[in-house]
């Protein structure tokens, strides 16, 4: 009990430590804020004006934000600011979150024990990137929460309950978990589990109900016809135009991100499969997803989350294993302390994550800090141009309703329009760099915010690694 009631507190800590957010989670985040603060009335609402390059669901964020809705409506009457509510958003997010990986628990300590369940919420809480990301406003982590589910049915062999949950999580919010739920649904119909009848009677009608529920809301909230999920599987698959925002190699996501999601739970993997074969179970799907996903060259960390706790099983069986035979001999009780020496080395990289993350948000930070500087001015007209909107900025954090906030891009530098600001907001790494020359004469700055730039490692001091940091946002005043 007590290390479920943690696990809940350790998401909530994330958002705490980590308050702001960047440009991959900000429709949801400001989808939300539309929804609580303007209703029903569309005309208000950011993603109009800004739309991005593909539509996303609103589904995911009406469900989140109707539960929030009493909390912010409490903190409103409480004289509390707009940024607290988007701390509940995101702790609502995290929350469901954190609930649906204990419905995952509850699944995996009827098969593998009650202490292979305990050892998976404690290593899944040692490490930094699941617990980082559940609280994220993203379409990844609205699927995860579903996904988590799915995969609590799947051990169950509750077949029904997986293709409904598997359908929404695909149709709704990401199409390319088709990929790791099919491969499950694969191994089903192989070994006989599923039949094909019992997945077409739940299929079909799943895809009716899931593709006509978001047509219909979607379409009123982007006031035309659409199916979001599609055009996003369009715009990343078939145009494959995500490669813009970079590339990696085909092999990336093993020798890079699962290593840093895991930590030094990942060297468990291997003996766990080999240990119980039952395990090998649930590493395939995980695996094969992984390796099918890596076609695609555009990777981020986020795009595999959802086999993390899967491997954290494998993980958390091996772990269990070895502390429930500390008694047998001196060599058990040397092993059963490696596992829980494992967890304090991921507590430690995630201590030295969780710090760089808290420093990587310099936007959220210099609007914190302009509220700060300038509490008692009413007559403010601030620009907040592209790298400050991108890195902790949204809606929420314009706090102050007499304030004027503006990120309209390609203003000309030193133009009219920029000089009839009170304010500016602008991302650069120097004070002479050429961004700010066109303001030298005219403003003066009255903050600089420093941003994370890079770790240095130097083995003759004491931490070897140190954790440089540059200035990232200004922030200008005009005389």
């Amino acid at each position: 009990m007590l290390t479920e009631i943690l696990t809940y507190f350790v998401v909530l800590g994330h958002v705490l430590v980590c308050p702001y957010t960047k440009v991959e989670e900000s429709f949801n985040l400001q989808a939300s804020h539309d929804i609580l603060y303007h209703g029903l009335n569309i005309t208000q609402y950011d993603h109009l004006e800004f739309p991005g390059v593909v539509p996303r669901t609103f589904l995911g964020t009406l469900f989140v934000s109707a539960v929030s809705w009493p909390l912010v409506t409490l903190a409103h009457y409480a004289g509390l600011t707009k940024l607290v509510s988007q701390l509940i958003v995101r702790g609502v997010l995290g929350v469901c979150v954190a609930w649906s990986l204990l419905q995952f628990k509850n699944a995996v300590s009827g098969i593998f024990g009650q202490m292979a369940g305990k050892w998976l919420l404690l290593v899944t809480m040692s490490q930094f990137h699941f617990m980082f990301y559940a609280s994220r406003t993203l379409p990844n982590i609205f699927a995860l929460a579903l996904v988590l589910l799915a995969l609590k049915a799947w051990l169950k062999q509750d077949h029904a309950h997986y293709v409904w949950l598997s359908g929404c999580a695909v149709i709704i919010f990401r199409s390319e978990l088709v990929l790791l739920l099919g491969l499950m649904v694969l191994m089903e119909l192989v070994t006989l589990r599923l039949k094909i009848g019992t997945l077409l009677k739940h299929g079909v009608l799943a895809a009716v109900v899931w593709v006509g529920a978001t047509v219909l809301v979607d379409s009123w909230f982007w006031q035309r016809w659409l199916w979001p999920e599609g055009e996003v599987w369009w715009f990343n698959v078939v145009l494959n135009k995500s490669s813009q925002w970079g590339t990696h190699p085909f092999l990336w996501y093993f020798y890079s991100a699962l290593p840093r999601a895991m930590s030094s739970s990942m060297v468990l993997i291997p003996l766990g499969c080999y240990l119980d074969r039952r395990l090998g179970v649930i590493a395939f799907p995980a695996v094969g997803f992984v390796l099918l996903y890596s076609v695609l060259p555009h990777k981020e960390l986020r795009f595999i989350i959802y086999v993390v706790p899967m491997l954290n099983v494998i993980a958390a069986v091996v772990c269990a294993r070895l502390w429930n035979n500390r008694k047998k001999s001196v060599w058990s009780k040397f092993l059963a302390l490696g596992a829980c020496g494992h967890l304090l080395v991921n507590l430690c990289t995630t201590g030295a994550f969780l710090y760089i993350s808290h420093l990587n948000y310099p936007g959220g930070t210099a609007m914190y800090r302009l509220h700060q500087l300038e509490a008692g001015n009413k007559v403010v007209h601030v620009h907040i141009d592209v790298p400050t909107a991108q890195t902790g900025v949204s809606r929420y954090t314009q706090v102050h309703p007499y304030w004027r906030y503006n990120k309209t891009e390609d203003l000309e530098p030193g133009g009219k329009e920029m000089m009839s600001y009170t304010h500016l907001m602008i991302g650069t790494e120097s004070s002479e760099n050429g961004k700010l020359k066109p303001y030298r004469d005219t403003h003066d700055i009255i903050a600089e915010i420093p941003g994370f730039e890079r770790l240095h490692l130097n083995v003759k001091s004491f931490p070897p690694v140190k954790v440089i940091t540059r200035p990232k946002i200004f922030i200008l005043k005009k005389k």
